[in-house]
């Protein structure tokens, strides 16, 4: 008698940098929330004077490019993915960081002083921790759901025009949710109001300023995984984990 036959499983194309794409985003969304981002800095700008901006802008736009180039070459659904990565270490992070601080240090100089160093860098407070995530995870879907959009839009045309497009939607309601979570009526409202308007402005700057290695990045990806994505169809659910 013939033996029965089992049809091949489908299984998901595989990609060859995709996992170093999402290990990029999430290491510097880890340095973004940890190193600065309760701190309000200040550059002398020419025509501009003095302008207050957070820390973290030094890191945290660069995730966006990075979302711009997942969304582009892989798709939405599979950004999607790598978004909840990026959740699921803001939260690990912050949970180990608080069970860190909890636990009581030895009893000798160097570790009671070096308590007190732990509890400034990493002591956010649950508004900022808060603020954080929940800025990270509206503003990643809503620059990601826009690419994708304006990509079918555009058949592909115009990169540039949907990686500052995207950055600008998805900035303005990061920026605008973290300050006002995390500083309201902690800065004064000028004070509140400047950081928001400068990180904005240069969180997007550096999307424009970035947008020839976006490209460089995103065709090297696109000729190596031999994929171009677009989201025709596709379940915008932020929820859905499957791509």
């Amino acid at each position: 008698m013939p033996h029965d036959t089992v049809a091949p499983l489908k299984q998901d194309k595989q990609y060859k940098y995709y996992d170093f794409v999402m290990a990029a985003f999430v290491a510097i969304l880890l340095c973004s929330n940890l190193i600065g981002a309760a701190k309000a800095a200040e550059v002398t700008l020419p025509l501009l004077g003095t302008v207050t901006f957070g820390a973290g802008v030094l890191f945290f736009p660069v995730s966006y490019i990075f979302g711009d180039i997942l969304t582009e070459v892989y798709g939405y659904g599979r950004d999607r993915r790598v978004i909840w990565a990026g959740f699921g270490a803001l939260v690990f992070a912050a949970v180990m960081s608080t069970v860190v601080l909890w636990l009581k240090p030895a009893a000798d100089p160097f570790n009671t002083e070096y308590q007190t160093h732990l509890a400034a860098v990493f002591g956010n407070t649950p508004r900022i921790i808060f603020g954080s995530i929940l800025a990270f995870w509206a503003g990643s879907f809503i620059n990601s759901y826009v690419m994708a959009k304006m990509k079918v839009r555009s058949d592909g045309r115009r990169l540039w025009a949907r990686t500052i497009g995207s950055t600008i939607c998805g900035e303005l309601v990061d920026s605008g949710l973290f300050y006002v979570i995390a500083f309201y009526g902690i800065w004064s409202n000028q004070q509140l109001v400047s950081v928001i308007v400068a990180q904005y402005f240069l969180k997007t700057g550096w999307e424009v300023v970035m947008t020839p290695v976006t490209y460089k990045v995103v065709n090297f990806l696109k000729a190596k995984e031999r994929e171009d994505y677009f989201d025709r169809g596709t379940d915008f659910n932020p929820f859905k984990l499957k791509s």
